[in-house]
């Protein structure tokens, strides 16, 4: 019984998958999304039935204080309990992927189901999507920890686990897959992309087997010209500037609250209760908004420019309000509410600026607006495209689709070095993506490249003694030490002094000390080999002392760290990508 179950917890052994493991992700991929799928129908279920049960209060004016409890128990909950830290989820994901291999705590699978369903359930301005995405992720990274897989292995599953969950959450598995490979893990490879699909569409088909082949927002056809799509790069224009609007909100309101000397619950709280008094006053701020983009895609939303205008960016506010005080959730929700009453005021400005234009109906305006904000704040235009098409059923606007999305993307990549998601890691040189020179060298430390048997000189002994010391060593470099306190002084290069090995009247006449290199470029232990890399290359050096405290401890040559990056790259490299 014993042997049976260590062998079912390492099926990659098994005779099967032991010559492609391809066979082996697929498998556990239809686990993967049918699991994180299951996740993100606990956590529609839970929004449902807290928004169904809090509703008949919303008209009570102490009603304000409902997202302020449910931010506050979200913080609670998760730096008390399950002592996670407050954020969107999807960066401590990509975090996961690119430095630890996608390891993720087993916790994680649930905390953010909780957390979430408390803050939007309570009327917080945010998305499920990021909550789900950590939480499929989580499910994916454990499972692979149960079956004993490797590295790669595990990022796969979590990969799985992220596509199962959006497909469900969305009921688009293609957008679900897409934003996987674009936005999570950042690479195409056939041993990513096929695994992803296939838990895409088991989680998908969880979904519609429980709750109906649903579209979102469905509409109804329109009838696009050649001027409406000339129309769309000034509309992309336009979700450029909200796009960096939103993002440069959220980072400031996350800037000022950590810096208010209150527990976080408290601040949620506060948080809250803001959002909750403006979601009085204005309800399609408070929750996902989805009502509000059905409106607006139909064509029925209320008249004015001000009106949709005021809540495109009272949206943004109360968005960067819930998430920046500590409240639980993502921004994929705002980005679509916000992006539809994008559309729809572009939509109504040029209507007013050329009335006699007979302009397609302003709900199409409000889908592509969609896509233009979810390309522009996460960068990812393909994300952008296929979100819409899938959640809209609109094949008939993919070109202009594709002018909103790419327009905006470039545009917002060029004012933002990253997206919403990857700026903070990028900033803390945290974002290694797979197979990249930093991801690849990140593996590896500099004392395992190091070469340790070196011939170390004193800078007294005359050059002759030096002859003999290195007269059958197929060494080069030799480190130049002080004979009573080890410091290191410099570098003897056998190449720069061979004029003197072959003049016998230097002999006896120079020092090592007259002949070493001094001072030179060192590296320390602790340095990232990427950066010794550069340093190489920006001095045009083909090996580097390391010293420690002023003490030499080896050397690092060119072809070694080559050397080991090759394995290293073969190591990382999926053989049947």
């Amino acid at each position: 019984m014993t042997h049976f179950f260590k062998l079912l917890k390492s099926p990659g052994s098994w005779p099967l998958f032991r010559s492609d493991d391809r066979l082996l992700l697929i498998v556990l991929a239809v686990v993967v999304g049918t699991c994180s799928g299951t996740a993100a129908l606990l956590l529609n279920q839970g929004l449902e039935f807290m928004i169904a049960r809090l509703q008949p209060f919303r008209e009570y004016g102490w009603a304000i204080v409902l997202p302020g409890i449910g931010a506050a128990l979200a913080a609670f909950f998760l730096n008390q309990i399950v002592r996670e830290n407050p954020g969107h989820g999807i960066p401590e994901v990509i975090d996961a992927v690119s430095q630890h291999g996608g390891q993720l705590r087993l916790r994680s699978s649930f905390s953010r189901l909780v957390s979430g369903c408390l803050t939007i359930g309570s009327g917080g301005s945010a998305g499920p999507e990021a909550p789900v995405v950590m939480s499929g992720a989580a499910i994916g990274s454990n499972i692979a920890r149960f079956f004993s897989l490797n590295d790669r292995q595990r990022v796969a599953l979590v990969g799985c686990g992220a596509a199962g969950a959006i497909s469900a959450i969305f009921n688009a598995p293609i957008a679900g897959m897409v934003f996987t490979v674009e936005v999570i893990l950042g690479e195409w490879t056939t041993l990513n992309v096929i695994p992803i699909a296939i838990a895409a569409v088991a989680g998908t088909e969880l979904s519609r087997a429980l709750h109906g082949n649903q579209i979102a927002f469905a509409h109804r056809a329109f009838d696009i010209h050649f001027h409406d799509i000339l129309a769309c790069v000034g509309l992309a224009v336009f979700c450029a500037v909200i796009s960096i609007v939103l993002s440069r909100s959220l980072r400031a309101t996350h800037h000022y609250a950590d810096r208010i000397p209150l527990p976080i619950w408290v601040r949620a709280f506060v948080g809250g209760c803001m959002v909750g008094g403006i979601g009085y006053v204005l309800p399609d701020i408070l929750g996902e908004g989805y009502p509000g983009i059905r409106l607006a895609i139909d064509g029925g939303f209320p008249t004015g420019l001000l009106l949709v205008t005021g809540i495109a960016l009272i949206k943004i506010l109360s968005t960067a309000i819930t998430l920046g005080s500590g409240g639980s959730g993502g921004i994929f929700a705002p980005c679509l509410v916000v992006g539809a009453f994008t559309g729809l005021s572009f939509h109504r400005l040029i209507a007013a600026i050329w009335p006699g234009v007979p302009w397609v109906n302003e709900g199409c305006f409000a889908l592509l607006g969609m896509a233009g904000l979810v390309s522009g704040v996460m960068q990812a235009p393909l994300t952008g495209m296929f979100l819409i098409v899938e959640v809209t059923g609109g094949y008939g606007v993919i070109l202009p689709l594709i002018v909103v999305s790419t327009i905006s993307t470039t545009i917002c990549h060029y004012v933002e070095f990253a997206s919403f998601y990857l700026r903070d890691l990028v900033e803390q040189g945290k974002l290694l993506r797979m197979g990249t020179d930093a991801r690849v060298l990140a593996d590896l430390s500099v004392e395992e490249v190091m070469e340790t048997d070196c011939i170390r000189l004193n800078p007294h002994l005359r050059l002759v003694d030096l002859i003999d010391r290195v007269e059958n060593s197929v060494c080069d470099y030799f480190p130049v030490e002080d004979p009573n306190t080890g410091e290191f002084l410099g570098m003897i290069d056998l190449n720069k002094i061979r004029p003197y090995l072959f003049e016998p009247t230097m002999h006896h006449a120079v020092l090592v000390g007259q002949l070493m290199d001094s001072p030179v470029e060192t590296v320390s232990p602790d340095d990232d080999l990427a950066n010794v890399l550069k340093k190489m290359d920006d001095y045009r050096l083909f090996t580097l002392p390391v010293v420690s405290d002023g003490c030499f401890q080896g050397f690092i040559s060119k072809v070694t760290l080559l050397d080991r990056y090759r394995q290293e790259l073969r190591a990382q490299t999926p053989i049947h990508a």
